[in-house]
């Protein structure tokens, strides 16, 4: 994280004794990054935070892979994954995967269960909250969330989902396996948002201050690395792991507000990375937001037509109206993936009816890949097969 927290009761130096009013030392764990090297937060737990009593498998969600073979441009419409049943749904055991591969991997889920509690040893998650709201309890500390929000989790931070329930929770989850920051070109040497970013500091909120719990025997589902992939163990701890009285450092979970990104515009159209908000290895996070369009007098409002020839693009409509993609489909909850090799910008007939707009009215988070995606069951069984086709008009003859 850019900059330094402080909640609850911590001690006046770190690594030094630090005990509660009746006596009891507390124990000090170090959270961080890059084997020592990196961002990282000192917590203060009651209990010993490495106390297991059990543990044993777990398999996470279908982990499966398919290829993009013929390779194709895909629309995968993701309200379909959604069932009559969301409200028996957590948002752990209950996510499906869309595309993935060795660096990042895009699942969705619909949810009304709150969820067990949960650690991704395997990289930090972004997840965007399409619809609904809940409060996302961690070792931390408490966040809340609501439609428009990311929830940004650092690796290996126990936390669960409450869905408040009065309506489904929509939850676009970007699982890496790296951390997730802004973009370096946004930061000081030291941290600092510079002036030209689209958003800073102020437009990060972390977590309340923490609410130690009590409990013996507290179960917590771990998605972590195999031998052959991605799987998982479940542990059972002697006490509850939110059993924190304090913490500090530049490590934490936080949320940031979509509607908080001051898009950059200009005289003609602009490239995707004026849109970027999040990066991790191997991927970059944008947001298309809601702006006044390009104001040269010849402009041409929507993308030019463009070969990815370094990246696969996938784009998650979320809100209002993408201009490039009317005629084809596409609708909130859809996802495009556009790979690389495949040459692909708006539809036909959206380039002559976009001439002379000022504003578009749309929302969509998009993630660069640089290493092809592959589709995740969640994927195949959302796939619209007529996409590919919309530009021509025609099918395969």
């Amino acid at each position: 994280m850019a900059y330094y927290r402080r909640s609850g009761h911590v001690p006046p130096k770190r690594h030094t004794q630090h005990r509660s009013s009746d006596g009891d030392l507390h124990h000090e764990e170090l959270m961080g990054e890059g084997g020592f090297s990196s961002d990282s937060s000192l917590l203060y737990h009651r209990g010993v935070p490495s106390a297991i009593v059990d543990a044993t498998p777990w398999d996470p969600p279908d982990q499966t892979l398919t290829e993009n073979r013929p390779l194709l441009p895909r629309h995968l419409q993701l309200h379909a994954l959604a069932g009559d049943d969301w409200k028996a749904v957590d948002a752990v055991t209950g996510r499906r995967l869309v595309l993935g591969n060795a660096d990042v991997r895009i699942s969705y889920v619909v949810a009304g269960q709150p969820s067990p509690l949960y650690r991704d040893a395997v990289g930090d998650e972004c997840v965007y909250v399409e619809s609904g709201s809940a409060t996302i309890e961690t070792v931390f500390g408490t966040l809340r969330a609501s439609a428009g929000h990311y929830v940004v989790i650092p690796r290996s931070t126990t936390h669960r989902w409450l869905p408040d329930g009065s309506e489904p929770l929509r939850l676009y989850m970007i699982e890496a396996s790296s951390h997730i920051a802004p973009p370096k070109r946004y930061l000081s040497r030291y941290g600092q948002f510079l002036e030209h970013a689209p958003f800073c500091e102020r437009d990060l909120r972390g977590p309340g201050e923490p609410v130690p719990a009590d409990g013996e025997d507290v179960e917590v589902l771990v998605r972590h690395r195999g031998v052959d992939g991605i799987t998982g163990t479940r542990y059972v701890y002697a006490t509850h792991p939110f059993d924190v009285v304090g913490w500090d450092g530049c490590l934490y979970p936080y949320t940031f507000d979509i509607a908080d990104f001051e898009p950059i515009t200009g005289r003609v159209h602009q490239p995707p990375p004026v849109h970027q908000v999040f990066e991790g290895d191997g991927f970059v996070i944008c947001n298309f937001v809601p702006r006044k369009v390009d104001y040269h007098p010849l402009s041409v409002p929507v993308p030019y037509y463009h070969s990815n020839v370094a990246s696969d693009e996938v784009m998650f409509y979320c809100g209002g109206s993408y201009e490039a993609r009317k005629g084809s489909g596409i609708a909130q909850g859809s996802v495009s993936l556009h790979p690389g090799g495949h040459s692909h910008g708006p539809q036909p007939s959206a380039i002559e009816r976009s001439l002379g707009t000022e504003f578009f009215d749309e929302l969509a988070v998009m993630v660069d890949t640089f290493r092809p995606l592959a589709l995740g069951e969640g994927g195949l069984a959302a796939e619209d097969p007529a996409y590919a086709w919309t530009w021509a008009g025609r099918g395969p003859s």
